[in-house]
């Protein structure tokens, strides 16, 4: 079994060998092409990877190139870890949109918007080489904005499937405070990418007894506190966990003026990159290193091997958490809306399994956000100011013309070098 990383220079990476090393009864991988164009690092991180998968007894191959053709030819998945711009762009992401009152980050909100302006065209370029070169590869897309990207991927007809790690920050998170094992944990996940919610937690499976309401009774202020909510909110929200993204919308307001006064996590992630090249330069280091828990993406690799697992006809979990068509499963929205869900995941690719009727509360917000997206990725596919002003005219966390008009501007100076209509 062949798998390919194209981003594999990125510093996520040695999370993800480590999952490929730790898991390989789930995935039993023969050989996996790391692809990037920064030599400099995709070399660094390769070395590093062949020392942790010797350390760890995997006998697969770890080959590097620069040569995106050469590395999905034959592969039977490839993942997508991309940022277009690198750190750069995304600390103009986060801070521009601060100017206009508006929260600054990299997957929501006009950074968001940047960032998929940016990154769909390069996305849709490598999947068409991948589709040329190897038409049987899956793709999975990390890549952020995933909603976005996998919409991008599917409407293109590409056999894609996009993944995040919060349903399984959360199943992990409540498998502790329940003192089970995360696989006794299944998620009743619903929503869009970064606009989600646990409306239940089931034991054993999705069937299985519901013990979210004994989640909040005996741990609501952990909670709530894990997501800087207010436990009275979490309280009136109706017996349903948020993602941490959805303090973005829940309280934009405190949220832009914490952001005004502290630098932003793109800096923060910039240094503690330049920390972990150095870590990966030693070589002595044959694990990855404790630093990188805080780089981000967390179950990042667990979740990656699970689901390549259940498209490769591997023994990953039956019901995985993805990014697929809606496809009647969410009524209120389009079937080629691209929602956040349970599916039943084998090599035919992603089902989504049923979805109980969703409140209104939230109904309404992944309808409005399934608005801006579709409009979003028109914008992407052909450029234009009225399409970025629409969409972000659109966006919940901007929707006044006065800030989607500056914001427009705003987003078109930072980001001219990476759109080619600009």
């Amino acid at each position: 079994m062949k798998l390919t990383v194209v981003g594999g220079g990125s510093t996520y990476t040695p999370e993800l060998i480590d999952g490929f090393a730790r898991l390989r009864d789930t995935l039993p991988l023969e050989e996996l092409v790391l692809m990037d164009p920064a030599t400099d690092r995709l070399e660094l991180i390769g070395a590093l990877a062949r020392r942790i998968f010797a350390r760890q007894g995997h006998t697969g191959t770890i080959t590097t190139t620069t040569d995106l053709d050469a590395a999905v030819d034959g592969a039977d998945a490839v993942l997508l870890q991309l940022r277009v711009g690198g750190q750069a762009a995304r600390e103009q992401d986060e801070t521009w949109p601060l100017e206009c009152g508006c929260v600054g980050q990299e997957t929501t909100g006009a950074g968001g918007l940047a960032k998929a302006l940016r990154t769909v065209p390069v996305v849709l370029d490598i999947a068409d080489r991948v589709r040329r070169t190897n038409p049987t590869a899956w793709i999975i897309d990390f890549t952020n904005p995933v909603g976005i990207v996998t919409r991008a991927l599917l409407q293109e007809g590409h056999k894609a499937v996009g993944l995040c790690n919060v349903a399984i920050g959360f199943q992990r998170k409540f498998a502790a405070m329940l003192g089970v094992t995360p696989s006794a944990i299944h998620l009743d996940h619903v929503g869009l990418n970064h606009l989600t919610w646990e409306t239940g937690v089931r034991l054993g499976g999705p069937e299985g007894e519901n013990v979210l309401p004994k989640l909040l009774s005996d741990h609501g202020d952990t909670i709530a506190a894990d997501l800087h909510l207010p436990r009275p909110l979490l309280d009136r929200l109706g017996g349903v966990v948020p993602s941490y993204y959805l303090r973005y919308y829940y309280a934009h307001d405190e949220v832009v003026k914490e952001l005004r006064t502290k630098p932003s996590r793109a800096a923060e992630v910039a240094e503690m990159e330049r920390k972990l090249l150095t870590l990966y330069a030693d070589p002595a280091l044959d694990e990855k290193p404790d630093l990188l828990s805080k780089r981000g993406g967390a179950y990042y690799s667990e979740a990656a091997v699970d689901l390549a697992a259940g498209l490769l006809g591997g023994t990953g979990s039956p019901h995985q958490v993805v990014n697929t068509h809606n496809n009647g499963t969410l009524p209120f929205l389009p079937d080629d809306a691209v929602i956040e869900v349970q599916a039943a995941v084998t090599p035919r690719g992603p089902a989504p399994l049923p979805v109980p009727t969703v409140d209104p509360l939230y109904a309404g917000l992944m309808t409005a956000v399934t608005a801006y997206e579709d409009l979003a990725l028109n914008a992407a596919l052909r450029g234009g100011r009225d399409r970025v002003f629409r969409a972000l005219l659109a966006h919940p966390l901007v929707g006044q013309y006065a800030y989607a008009d500056a914001l427009t501007d705003q987003l078109i100076a930072h980001n001219q070098e990476h759109l080619a209509w600009a």
